[in-house]
């Protein structure tokens, strides 16, 4: 029966395709009766009231409606997109009333959910929303099978939206002088970048880019997930055929897929070649097997046919008529040595070929490391991938490079004067988190006390027991509640692979031996008798019937399930053991068909390995993980998250055994949890400056992605944002450290820098008191005894210890520098100190010498050593530090330190100020003259603790930026 509402309102939409119009008037318009009932509106309203699930006309409408919330260039609307006044606007220009509008509210609800950040240069608009629309074949084709695939209509517009917005800055395809955009895409591990980027290639060919050259990961198994994901979801079975008849045999052969289950049933058909259709076709240059091949293939799929040979390649006569030509490359120099050779024989022409280069994993292997300051006077030295990527932007000079990375650390610190590297200096992309993703946050409470851990986390040890035994019978668990829940009605697509991934170290002979004691592990462990049925059975109750998903089935007994565990035991032993190694440094090592998700129709297995596993490489299936490895670079850590990622129907399922400390009687190690939750912080403060920036003032951008100011921040200290050898262009620029000491110990060595600095500290001195206070150090010492201490004090108001510290000559100013620009800071943000209290401890005893510097009370010296580097190893008095620390708010009050409680206040910082005498010039006495000391002969140094944060706000420890080479010694910054 034929749905005429539906149909109509199909045209009318179609009609909108600026923007939402007068609906009655189009409808009437469009229409072919007279007074058409189904104009009628109230009509419309009952059918979206009463519709069930599956309506098309109220699916119809959620994309539009969607589409038209999410959209951020909206002609037709001031309002900000994903907001209720968006959608107002857009009832009014339809002309619906208020009951419609009701109702459709009800069945599509407003998306909300934030969306892509973006910092950009002014560009030139060329893309247009009906630009697009006028050229989509491709990127419709990409949009039908993301629905197809279950997409949601908000997931598949805001997809719409971020590659868009990439597109956009690309440059224009038929511009007649050449541009090449450099930009960045930054989204989280395991979200989704493919997809993104396949919706950017889309995009991009659709609007005239002949040549995509995508640098798809270091190993062949990377590449080829990429090149069959590409193939499957936007290539096209007629592009991979090249006009061969599927049905026969004989001309298949050779063909890529015919291995593949899913061919050619998931594979998308665009019912033609698209060069038939009054598009264009695909030429893939590289294929599921075979990276890019030089010589005669390579030259020949390189050639471009024009309509119009006078005329260059990117008029759009020519343009819009030529093929395609893509290819998935292996970041490798040999291949891409080829690929530059071959593009060296085609000649002039390369300067009319639009294209773009997509570099997935962007942190990895395309940053140049060499350290700048070797390089030779005016030449600059580049590792092999990054030299082979500058040198293909120099061939190809319309050609635009985007990243894509979740670390992008690595690549904020490229110089942003080096106009031949990577540097993202057109735009920075930050993806929102998808809908349904599991990424840190779902295993870490950050803001409150949530569940997150209690459901998702456990330690490696419990007491004194090592629980690889328990993630061992956790795997086998899980792996029968999906079997299960498949029995059950949900769909088993998500349960075709179930893994566990176990990562302990990066040595490969660690691997073999760790392998075999799960191995062993698993002979043992009795999941046929009663012992292994009862832990199981102990397991189910104890922990996932606790934390299951009320929305999933779940057995309500192990009595249940049971049938369920000989399955998976089965499916995990098939070939007669459970575990694979995942290493090796070669391609070769990755060939084994267990690893093959796309090919091998059920991997249930249990991967041991190193870094291979922990960078691009997605495991499909993954529910259990036991973590110990330790790094001390973010980025290297947050990529080895291989727990990040969606697991639709079985969420709740996934367990994280994670390194949190050594057993009782063995030493602590780093706590890889809490290295997780910094690691989050610094990202999510990453994000939160972008977004901050990237609101228009009056139009125009506040910043460009070179004049970004410090980003990349981090939350521990020994927990670096890179690798050292892709940090040297960053320049450490603010510590931030609210409750934590700041102990300068670089002082200057010249007669006049000391009196000058002596000068600088002289009011402070005269502002002591001249009582003596009495602090107590609650630690005992040998006798059981609290320490007492006396001190002289006083207090100063924030502008005028800044000012203090901000006159003094340091010698080593750069180490201080960044703690400086943290107290500088008045932001809300910023330095959460108001006023200090001065403390100056007064020694006892008969070695204690007192002396007054330029005329100030007497106050006692103390002796420091200087070290070979001309620095002092330590300043402050242990015992003098936990009085300060009650000041600042650290360290909880007692009745015991009565001056440090009446002190005490909040947004009070403390300061620990010696007169300090090296040793080597001689006995203090023997300095001291009438009282007095040449002020030459001291250091005056400080140990500082500015207040705790009182709202308890989780800070950036650290925060850099990148250093401009054509800036001198002007550093990059940004308006704050």
């Amino acid at each position: 029966m034929t749905d005429h509402l539906f149909n109509l309102h199909g045209d009318v939409l179609g009609a909108m395709r600026r923007g939402p119009k007068a609906f009655a008037k189009l409808a009437f318009v469009l229409s072919e009766a007279e007074e058409p009932a189904d104009t009628d509106l109230g009509r419309f309203r009952d059918r979206i009231v009463s519709a069930g699930p599956g309506d098309e006309l109220t699916a119809l409408w959620h994309r539009t409606l969607t589409a038209w919330d999410l959209a951020e260039q909206a002609d037709w609307s001031a309002a900000p997109a994903r907001t209720d006044a968006r959608r107002s606007d857009a009832y009014d220009r339809l002309g619906f009333g208020a009951d419609l509008c009701k109702a459709l509210d009800h069945a599509v609800p407003v998306f909300k959910e934030p969306g892509a950040t973006v910092i950009s240069k002014e560009f030139t608009s060329w893309y247009s929303r009906d630009a697009a629309a006028a050229r989509a074949f491709y990127w419709n084709s990409y949009e039908q099978t993301l629905r197809r695939k279950g997409w949601s209509d908000a997931a598949v517009s805001s997809l719409d939206e971020a590659s868009h917005a990439v597109v956009e800055r690309l440059s224009d395809p038929t511009r007649t002088d050449a541009y090449g955009a450099r930009g960045l895409v930054v989204g989280y591990v395991q979200s989704g970048k493919t997809a993104n980027f396949t919706g950017v290639t889309a995009k991009a060919i659709d609007a005239g880019y002949r040549l995509v050259i995508i640098l798809g990961g270091t190993l062949n198994l990377l590449r080829g997930q990429t090149q069959r994901r590409l193939d499957m979801e936007l290539i096209g079975q007629e592009n991979i055929l090249r006009g061969a008849d599927p049905a026969d045999t004989d001309a298949l052969v050779g063909v890529d897929y015919q291995d593949d289950e899913d061919w050619p049933a998931k594979f998308v058909s665009h019912g033609g070649r698209p060069s038939t259709l009054g598009s264009f076709d695909i030429e893939r240059l590289t294929t599921r097997d075979n990276d890019y091949k030089s010589l005669e293939t390579g030259i020949r799929a390189l050639e471009f046919d024009k309509q119009d040979r006078t005329q260059p390649l990117y008029v759009p006569d020519n343009l819009h008529h030529a093929a395609a030509r893509v290819m998935v490359v292996k970041k490798n120099s040999l291949v891409l040595a080829r690929l530059i050779t071959d593009l060296k024989k085609i000649g002039p022409i390369l300067s009319e070929i639009p294209a773009l280069i997509i570099d997935d994993e962007s942190d990895q292997a395309s940053v140049n490391t060499t350290d700048p300051k070797k390089w030779e006077d005016g030449k600059v030295t580049r590792k092999a991938i990054n030299g082979q990527i500058t040198q293909l932007l120099s061939l190809l000079p319309r050609a635009q490079y985007v990243g894509y990375t979740a670390t992008p650390f690595a690549n904020v610190f490229v110089d942003p004067g080096d106009e031949e590297d990577i540097f993202p200096r057109d735009f920075l992309i930050s993806l929102p988190r998808p809908t349904g993703y599991m990424g840190v946050q779902d295993f870490h409470d950050l803001e409150s006390e949530g569940t997150a851990e209690e459901t998702h986390v456990r330690g490696i040890y419990s007491g004194t027991v090592d629980r690889l035994q328990e993630a061992l019978d956790a795997f086998v668990l899980t792996g029968a509640l999906k079997l299960y829940r498949a029995a059950h009605g949900v769909p088993e697509g998500p349960f075709r692979h179930h893994t566990m991934l176990v990562h302990e170290s990066v040595r490969q002979r660690e691997h073999a031996t760790l392998a075999l004691r799960i191995n062993s592990m698993w002979h043992r462990s009795a999941y046929t008798g009663p012992e292994g049925h009862t832990r199981l059975a102990a397991l189910l109750a104890d922990d996932f019937q606790r934390f299951a998903s009320d929305d999933l089935p779940t057995p309500a007994s192990y009595a249940d399930l049971k049938p369920y565990v000989s399955r998976a035991r089965q499916l995990i032993n098939s070939g007669g053991e459970p575990v694979i190694i995942v290493n090796g440094d070669t391609d070769r090592d990755y060939e084994q068909p267990e690893l093959d998700f796309d090919r091998t129709p059920h991997v249930w297995k249990i991967l041991v390995g190193g870094t291979k596993l922990s960078r691009g490489f997605t495991i499909e299936g993954l529910t259990v993980t036991y973590y110990r490895r330790t790094t001390q670079q973010s980025d290297t850590l947050m990529q080895m998250g291989r727990w990040f990622g969606f697991r639709p129907g079985y969420r709740d399922l996934v367990r994280l055994y994670i390194g949190r400390e050594e057993p009782l009687g063995k030493k602590k190690t780093i706590d890889l949890y809490e290295a997780f939750e910094a690691i989050c912080r610094d990202e999510e403060t990453f994000r939160a400056q972008l977004t901050r920036y990237a609101t228009l003032v009056e139009g125009k951008p506040q910043v460009t992605p070179a004049q970004i100011p410090p980003l990349v921040s981090q939350h521990l200290s020994w927990l670096k944002p890179s690798a050292r050898n892709k940090m040297f262009n960053a320049e450490l620029v603010e510590i931030r450290s609210p409750g934590q000491w700041v102990e300068p110990t670089a002082y200057p060595t010249s007669a006049a820098d000391l009196r000058h600095n002596a000068e600088v500290w002289l009011p402070a001195l005269d502002a002591l008191s001249q009582d003596i206070s009495v602090f107590v150090t609650l630690s005992e010492d040998d006798r059981g005894n609290y320490v007492r201490y006396q001190a002289k004090t006083a207090m100063l108001g924030h502008d005028q210890l800044l000012g203090i510290m901000s006159s003094l000559t340091w010698g080593r100013p750069e180490l201080f520098e960044p703690h400086l620009t943290y107290l500088k800071d008045s932001s809300d943000a910023g330095c959460a100190t108001d006023d200090w209290t001065l403390i100056l401890p007064q020694t006892s005893g008969l070695l204690s010498t007192a002396a007054g510097i330029l005329g100030s009370q007497p106050i006692t010296l103390v002796q420091r050593k200087r070290n070979a580097r001309g620095v002092f190893n330590r300043i402050s008095g242990v015992s003098h530090r936990q009085s300060a620390e009650r000041i600042a708010g650290l360290r909880a009050l007692s009745e015991d330190d009565p001056f440090a409680s009446r002190f005490h206040q909040p947004r009070r910082g403390a300061v620990l100020l010696y007169p300090v005498v090296d040793p080597d010039l001689g006995n203090p006495a023997d300095l001291v003259s009438t009282g007095s000391i040449d002020p030459a002969k001291v250091v005056l140094a400080a140990a500082l603790i500015p207040a705790s944060d009182p709202l308890s706000r989780p800070v950036p420890y650290v925060r850099f930026r990148a250093i401009d080479s054509t800036r001198g010694e002007e550093p990059t910054t940004g308006a704050v």
